[in-house]
């Protein structure tokens, strides 16, 4: 099968960034599902793995990058019962196994779901890791409740990111908190608008727009972009007993003695913990994309799907890795083999 993989961490500027290769096709056992790729998008997680996974020296064997994918179950492991050959799926792979940048690939049934049916094979590729972050971010560690935040206000910093677009649909939507997004250029807050923020503000100048906006405290933050610049703010922003999750490394120790006096705590979300560490609930991966399934073709949840690029070519996954690391993405870039 053709893969494409990096063997030295190199700036999308150099053509061999990405090398194209071929390989055997895996061979599923167990809860595998080997699973023929349609569609693929690429995350930040995509990026950085690429910077720095080669630094020192070269990769003996490529290494394939790639999480967020979408396609048809081509075989099934000895120990799947959720799955049948022909589904179609979508998923975001484990950390530590060859990625989706490539036509076949192996993927634990227990972190897959099914297809949403309204959903292009693009469409679907787009939503997995974004999807699965911002639900774990939202009900897993802030323990929002459905149906049970009004009156309550939620920060969402990186608004028009791929996570922050998803996270404003799931916590408006099924919390009816509500939401404060961030965006700093008139095409992302009017992205963050159309997918249901109740107020934009500036990250730039975060707690001058909050004033603005008349906000001195809310319940919730959730933190989709820098950590160590907005960590002042968010201390002085999250109420008393308040919660603040944040998906992005720190670079510089945090000061947690911040959030002492207010009793207030703070959450790490990272979306591999569950597979990385084979957690005993490893299953709710699946169960929270079925879930997602039903919301998106019930019409609640929309992809957040906004540029798409054609082929399994090393070339257009350099031209899609340098306009991530650009900062100018709004939601999800996606490419489509078929």
């Amino acid at each position: 099968m053709k893969a494409i993989g990096i063997t030295k961490s190199l700036p999308t500027s150099d053509k061999n960034c990405f090398i194209a290769f071929e390989t055997e096709k895996p061979m599923p056992e167990d809860y595998d599902l080997l699973v023929k790729i349609h569609a693929v998008s690429v995350n930040p997680v995509d990026y950085k793995v690429r910077q720095n996974a080669a630094k020192d020296e070269e990769l003996d064997e490529p290494k394939v990058l790639g999480w967020d994918a979408a396609g048809i179950v081509e075989a099934v492991g000895s120990e799947v019962s959720n799955f049948k050959v022909g589904d179609e799926v979508y998923y975001s792979g484990e950390y530590e196994r060859p990625g989706c940048n490539a036509e076949f690939q192996l993927v634990d049934s227990r972190i897959a779901g099914h297809k949403p049916s309204n959903l292009s094979f693009a469409e679907a590729a787009a939503m997995p890791l974004t999807s699965l972050t911002a639900w774990e971010a939202i009900f897993d560690r802030l323990r929002l409740k459905k149906n049970g935040e009004s009156g309550k206000k939620l920060l969402i910093i990186g608004g028009a990111g791929g996570v922050g677009s998803i996270a404003i649909q799931i916590a408006k939507k099924l919390t009816n908190i509500e939401v404060i997004a961030t965006a700093s250029r008139e095409e992302t807050s009017d992205w963050c608008k159309n997918l249901g923020a109740d107020v934009i503000v500036n990250h730039h100048e975060l707690i001058q727009q909050m004033e603005s906006a008349n906000i001195s405290e809310v319940d919730f933050i959730l933190n989709f972009s820098d950590t160590d610049m907005h960590w002042d703010a968010m201390a002085k922003l999250i109420k008393p007993q308040g919660q603040i999750c944040s998906i992005v490394e720190n670079k510089d120790p945090l000061d947690l003695n911040k959030l002492k006096n207010k009793s207030a705590s703070f959450h790490w979300e990272f979306m591999f913990t569950r597979s990385l560490f084979k957690t005993e609930d490893m299953i709710a991966q699946h169960k929270i994309l079925e879930e997602l399934r039903l919301l998106f073709e019930e019409g609640t949840l929309k992809s957040t799907i906004n540029k798409t690029f054609e082929g399994l070519d090393t070339g257009v996954f350099r031209e899609v890795h340098e306009f991530q690391e650009s900062g100018k993405s709004i939601g999800k870039n996606v490419i489509s083999y078929i």
